[in-house]
């Protein structure tokens, strides 16, 4: 059965078409839901009983729960429990410019990136509209704030969850639904090659990042397996045909792995592999797991690759740290309570 929060505006209209009510409906049920914040549906005074009883019947009302927080200065890590059992988390991080919501799109992930914890529970499934939507809608529950910011970029590969993640991207946009500007939403992948052409159609304006890590395809076929489906050279041209189609700047994340991808010679091979296209690189300092061997770079180090980048004109960001004394880390806080 389907989630009220896996429908879009536009599917809420055709459902009441086709129970020959009025279009209208949809806009009020759309707004008690987004705008009021119902806890019930008898909470909606708007639509006649009769018609409210047959809604309970078709759809579902059920909530994901909020079972753990850890809280550190300026970030929160949250884990859910899922209808059936499992977990997702979010992290919720405090900016200058607001408050912004990195969510979770599967659980688990397939994608076997061998620096990342989510990739080392394997995908169990996608997650539902309503289990993404509900993940900022607990959280502003939670803090009492309105959140401005989302990244889809937690646990789990985004693209692998495409129709799903369209129409959550549509809802929590939508002015009626939670409003967040399309240029305020960040999709990250790890290099989906067809699903990057594809999402160059999609309406909204909403940013990419891609999960680069690497400038040359010896040392992601090491460390990032999708790359040996996609490598740089098909990835590089999906964006170029991206960024001619979209006009939009596209992020490469590059998390610096000590003595793996964070020599001099790298960041002089990241320069040339980047340097005639509109995107900026986000270098991220390594947050370190128990459960993997990988090291974070030196902080001089990570300083030597920015160098090197900005002296050969790249955008480039170093990104602020965040969680270090939490199980911050894509799906620590998920192994911490599944492996108890």
């Amino acid at each position: 059965m389907k989630n009220l929060y896996d429908l879009t505006l536009e599917e809420l209209e055709q459902y009441f078409e086709r129970k020959n009510s009025k279009k209208f409906h949809a806009l009020q049920l759309f707004t008690f839901l987004y705008e009021k914040r119902i806890k019930s549906l008898q909470e909606v005074t708007t639509i006649k009983k009769d018609l409210l009883e047959e809604i309970k019947k078709d759809f579902s009302f059920s909530k994901i729960k909020l079972v753990m927080a850890e809280k550190d200065k300026d970030v929160s890590k949250y884990l859910f429990e899922l209808s059936d059992k499992e977990h997702i988390e979010a992290v919720l991080m405090r900016h200058n410019y607001g408050l912004s919501v990195c969510i979770s799109s599967q659980v688990g992930c397939n994608m076997g990136c061998l620096f990342c914890e989510s990739g080392r529970r394997k995908k169990v499934r996608n997650l539902e509209v309503y289990e993404m939507v509900q993940q900022i809608l607990l959280i502003e529950e939670e803090t009492g704030e309105r959140i401005s910011n989302v990244v889809v970029m937690g646990i789990g590969e985004p693209f692998d969850n495409y129709d799903n993640l369209l129409k959550f991207l549509t809802i929590i946009n939508h002015p009626k639904g939670l409003a967040i500007g399309a240029r305020h939403i960040t999709v990250s992948t790890c290099g989906l090659v067809p699903k990057i052409l594809e999402f160059s159609d999609f309406p909204l304006q909403i940013n990419l990042a891609i999960s680069l890590h690497s400038p040359n395809d010896a040392i992601r076929n090491k460390i990032m397996p999708i790359s040996k489906v996609y490598p740089l050279e098909k990835l590089m041209d999906a964006i170029r045909i991206y960024l001619k189609k979209t006009n939009r700047r596209v992020t490469f994340e590059y998390i610096l792995l000590k003595d793996i991808n964070d020599s001099d010679e790298c960041a002089l091979e990241l320069a040339k592999l980047v340097k005639d296209i509109n995107a900026y690189i986000n270098l991220i300092p390594y947050n370190e797991t128990n459960n993997l061997l990988f090291m974070r770079s030196s902080t001089v180090q990570i300083m030597r690759f920015y160098d090197i980048l900005k002296k050969n004109g790249i955008n480039v960001t170093i990104r602020r740290e965040f969680g270090g004394k939490i199980s911050a880390a894509c799906g620590q806080l998920r192994s911490k309570k599944e492996e108890l």
